[in-house]
């Protein structure tokens, strides 16, 4: 059984030891060693990361009380020199600690149990059995669990016998009977706990909540602790800084200005959308004066949007067959008012392979696409042959 570090000292960094057994298995190589301070995957935790005489740790995973380490090469000889990679373990441990001050804060504040716990690599979440967290709980929750890491609370770690834990006011009772490790934030809470943490609550540094989300009738919360949530309100301040400058204005005038831009947007989008109706209308006019028995046109900077609005448009004013190209898309419509014999979805089914085009549609309009504009313009001149009854 390996001798674990880990919950000895959590702010163990490095060690001497020994290899007690190599393993070669078809994922990977893995070794046992007679002690470890490298945290395995477990109770929401992910393991750590580091070197064992400089060979990168890819994987920790606990079989049978046993922690193995997967690495990227085996290592010569027994007698190894590891080394965590700290950062990412105090990450883990300013997360988790976190987490528990959190959901300790969300019971007493509003009888909000946690049901479950993720430690993810950008983000951290809760999951409380809660239908309604709405933005003023939010706020006294994240001002109550700042205000407990401001009070630097000590939190202690040791593992209880039975009867002892019979005396603690867990509020949860552990899924295990024996080995059983008590995490203890002084003051707030005794929790059942295999994971690693902070010494007391000062070193979680800050707890931000992010947003939250409705979850199979619960509330999931995400929340960033530490340096998580210093990096994220650095993100912040940059993307505020920037947004500043572009809008020539200090940052609490920032909304005023974005909502006077979305005004002025659609002010100008409403013009040009006028603007394109009539010239629709005139564009109507000419192709229904300049055509006979087809109503054919290629267009450089339609979108098939566009195509089949203008379409539409003149089979109220005309029953003659309409087909259209877009060179800057690839793509052709066909349509009539339904006066017209041949249907346009069955054309485009019929000849549309032959010219490496997809599409589809109705009787009376149809679409299609094309990988290239050769293909494209080669499809539309054989269709305004066969609508001419050239």
């Amino acid at each position: 059984m390996t001798k674990k570090l880990y919950y000895e000292d959590a702010y163990m960094k490095e060690w001497q030891t020994a290899i007690s057994q190599k393993i070669e298995r078809e994922d990977g190589n893995y070794v046992l060693l007679e002690e470890t301070a490298f945290y395995p995957h477990g109770g929401g935790q992910p393991c750590d990361a580091g070197e064992i005489n400089g060979i990168a740790v890819l994987d920790v995973i606990l079989e049978d009380e046993v922690v193995l380490h997967k690495l990227e090469n085996m290592p010569e000889g027994t007698q190894v020199n590891c080394k965590l990679d700290w950062q990412l373990r105090f990450d883990h441990m300013q997360q988790h600690s976190g987490q528990h001050l959190l959901s300790a804060v969300c019971r007493d504040l509003f009888d909000a149990n946690t049901v479950s716990f993720h430690l993810g690599t950008d983000y951290c979440t809760i999951d409380v059995e809660t239908l309604e967290l709405e933005p003023s709980k939010l706020a006294a929750i994240e001002t109550e669990v700042n205000r407990k890491i401001y009070e630097n609370r000590s939190i202690s770690s040791y593992f209880v016998t039975p009867e002892e834990l019979a005396q603690l006011p867990l509020v949860k009772q552990p899924k295990v009977t024996k080995d059983i490790r008590i995490v203890e934030i002084n003051g707030v809470e005794y929790n059942a706990c295999g994971g690693t943490h902070v010494a007391s609550t000062g070193a979680i540094g800050m707890i931000k909540l992010l947003k939250t989300e409705k979850q199979k009738g619960n509330t999931r919360i995400h929340f960033l602790c530490g340096s998580r949530a210093l990096t994220e309100f650095n993100e912040n301040v940059r993307i505020l800084g920037s947004l500043s400058g572009k809008f020539n204005t200090g940052k609490d005038e920032i909304i005023d200005r974005i909502e006077k831009w979305e005004h002025e947007h659609k002010l100008v989008h409403t013009e040009l959308t006028e603007l394109k109706e009539k010239l629709d209308e005139y564009l109507v006019q000419e192709l229904l004066v300049e055509s006979q028995n087809v109503i054919a046109h290629q267009f450089t900077d339609k979108s098939l949007k566009d195509m089949q609005s203008l379409a539409t448009k003149i089979i109220s004013k005309s029953d003659l067959p309409i087909l259209f190209i877009s060179s800057s898309e690839n793509k052709v419509v066909f349509a009539h008012s339904g006066q017209y014999a041949q249907a346009c979805g069955a054309f485009f089914k019929t000849h549309l392979g032959s010219y490496n085009g997809k599409g589809g549609g109705s009787d009376k309009l149809a679409q299609a696409g094309f990988s290239s504009g050769e293909d494209a313009m080669a499809f539309y001149s054989y269709a305004e042959a066969q609508l001419r009854g050239n």
